[in-house]
Order: C-alpha cells, then structure tokens, then sequence
C-alpha cells in the first residue's frame, strides 16, 4: 500500500466515524419511545432506498446480483451477528459496559490479519492488544460478584464486528463498494425484521420517528461505505486504531 492509499483509509474511518456518530444522535431520539428492532427495521429500510437508487444511477444496477457473492455475505452475516448480540447485550447490561468491551474490536481485526493474513503487526501492538483485552475483561469481570453472563454477548459483537472487517480484504476488487454497502443493510434489516416480528410489539411510528429514520438510514449508507472503503484502500495495521470510541456506532 502506498502512503496516498494509506491516507485515503485513515480518511474513510475518521468519515465512518463522523456518519456513525450523527446515526446515533438519530436513533437514541428515537429509541426513547420506540422498540428497539423496530427501530433498526425502519432505519434499515431508509438506508436501503437511499443505498438502491444511487447504485442504480451510477450503472452500478448488474452489480447487485453479487450482494450473493460468498464473501460479501459472509461480510454481511458477520454485520448480523454482531448487531444482535450487542443489542441482545444491550437489553441485560449497562450501555457503558457493553461499549466499554466491544472497545476490543481494532484489537481483534490485528490479532486476525496477523494469523489469517500474515500481516505483520510488531511486539508493540502485541503489547497494546493484550493491554485492550485486559481491559475489556476488567469490565466484563469475569468470575467475580457482579459478572453478568451477559457479557459474552459483547465480546461476540466485537468478534462479529472484528470479522467483518477482516473479511473485507477478501471481498473481490470488482465489485462496487455501494454494493457491498447495499449487502449489508438488507441483511441487517431482514435479520431485525424477524427478529421483530418474533419478540416485539410493533408501534405505530410517527412522523417525528419517520424523518430521523431517513436521516439515520442516509448516516448509516456513508458509515459503511466508508468502513469498507477504509479496509480497502489500506491494510488493517494503517486503519483500525482509528476507529478508537466508533466501534460501538458501527455495530448500532
């Protein structure tokens, strides 16, 4: 990688980090008063009729059979997992615990593109992920009074979300990255369909609800855009320290 394919990867994650922060001002407004699948359904649906048109009008429309394509996929599934265990987390712990141990994810993404890509990382890092995890297990507490099972739930998002990335260097050159993105949202959005409709109440949304959800859907387009953009112009090593306190928005 060259030190300009570098810096456009630094860029897209500061980018990612920036459209995933004004998302979550969006959706905590609305998940005050609205379910929380529910919430994640209708701001799935905005991304994609954001996401669908623009892949259309920039040619990119015969792409969209690939959102199949094996790893762009498993990509999305990774996205799955780690959104319903942290929001599965998220209904038994506190919401600063369960940032507070997904906070391992940059760590995770090294330690994978070290032992599955040979990615060279360097004792330093070595040091600073050990460091990230014993952190991360000193709020999780492992064994002692108030430890909560729960826990496990959230270091399954940061190892859902850790996957995706790693994942993403496999994902073939060819296809678009608004297609990759447009994977993503419609496997997110089928999976807390079900989900939804499996373990919640649906409420009627209102119009407040609707226009933050079209706000939100749009943020949520750019983060991932950007975050697969991110791990294709630069390796993991350059980009995924930069992801710092984002890593929680990228999940919700």
């Amino acid at each position: 990688m060259t030190p300009q394919s570098n810096l456009r990867g630094i860029l897209s994650m500061l980018l990612a980090g920036g459209a995933f922060v004004a998302n979550d001002t969006c959706m905590k407004l609305v998940l005050a008063d609205a379910p929380p699948l529910q919430v994640l359904v209708m701001r799935g649906i905005a991304a994609c009729l954001w996401c669908l048109p623009i892949v259309i009008l920039l040619g990119q429309g015969g792409a969209l059979v690939r959102v199949f394509q094996p790893w762009v996929l498993l990509r999305s599934l990774s996205e799955v997992a780690a959104i319903l265990c942290f929001v599965f987390a998220l209904l038994h712990m506190p919401i600063a615990d369960i940032t507070a141990i997904v906070q391992i994810t940059p760590f995770l993404v090294l330690i994978g593109v070290w032992l599955i890509w040979g990615d060279q990382i360097g004792p330093l890092r070595l040091l600073l992920i050990g460091l990230g995890i014993a952190g991360a297990l000193l709020v999780a507490q492992p064994g002692g009074s108030a430890a909560s099972p729960f826990a496990l739930f959230g270091f399954a998002a940061a190892l859902g979300a850790a996957s995706r990335d790693i994942i993403s260097r496999k994902v073939p050159p060819s296809i678009p990255a608004l297609v990759v993105t447009f994977s993503t949202l419609l496997m997110v959005t089928l999976s807390a369909f079900l989900g939804s409709a499996v373990f919640e109440t649906p409420q009627m949304p209102t119009w407040n609800h609707l226009w933050l959800m079209a706000i939100a859907g749009f943020l949520l387009m750019c983060g991932h855009l950007f975050i697969f953009l991110a791990f294709r112009f630069a390796r993991a090593r350059v980009v995924a320290p930069h992801r710092g306190a984002r890593v929680r928005n990228s999940l919700w």
